[in-house]
C-alpha cells in the first residue's frame, strides 16, 4: 500500500530570509577561498620561471605585469588579506568571542576594511618600489 503524497517542506531560502551582511561575507569567504587555491598554480608557474633562469622569468613577468594580470593579481591579494581576517574572525567565534549582533557587524565590516586596506597598502608600498 503507498503512503499518500505530502509536498516536503522546503528549506529556508531567500524567499524567506532577507539577505543579510553574515550571508555576503559566508559567500566572499568561499569565493576567496577559492580563488586563493586557482592562485597557486599562477605562484608555482612564476617559481619555476625563477628557477627556469632570466628568459623564462622575463615571460612570465611580461604577463603578470600585463593590466589582467595585475587586476589578477590585486584580486588575490584581496583575496588573501580577506580569507587571513576572516580566519581570525572565526577563530574569535570558536573561542566563544564576538557572537553578539553588533560584534558580528562590526566585526563583518572590520574584515571587509582591512582586506581593502591591506590590499591597497601593499600594492602602494610595491608601486613604491617596496620602499618605506
Amino acid at each position: 500500500m503507498s503512503s499518500p503524497v505530502h509536498p516536503r517542506p522546503l528549506s529556508p531560502h531567500l524567499g524567506i530570509y532577507r539577505w543579510q551582511l553574515g550571508n555576503t561575507l559566508s559567500i566572499l569567504h568561499r569565493f576567496t577561498g577559492i580563488a586563493l587555491a586557482l592562485g597557486f598554480p599562477a605562484l608555482a608557474c612564476f617559481l619555476v620561471a625563477v628557477a627556469n633562469g632570466e628568459g623564462s622569468y622575463r615571460e612570465v613577468q611580461h604577463l603578470f605585469a600585463s593590466p589582467i594580470g595585475e587586476f589578477w593579481l590585486a584580486g588575490w591579494t584581496f583575496s588573501f588579506f580577506y580569507h587571513l581576517l576572516n580566519g581570525v574572525r572565526h577563530l574569535f567565534w570558536d573561542a566563544g568571542l564576538g557572537f553578539e549582533r553588533r560584534a558580528r557587524w562590526w566585526s563583518g565590516w572590520a574584515v571587509v576594511a582591512g582586506a581593502l586596506g591591506g590590499s591597497v597598502a601593499l600594492w602602494v608600498w610595491l608601486w613604491m618600489g617596496g620602499r618605506a
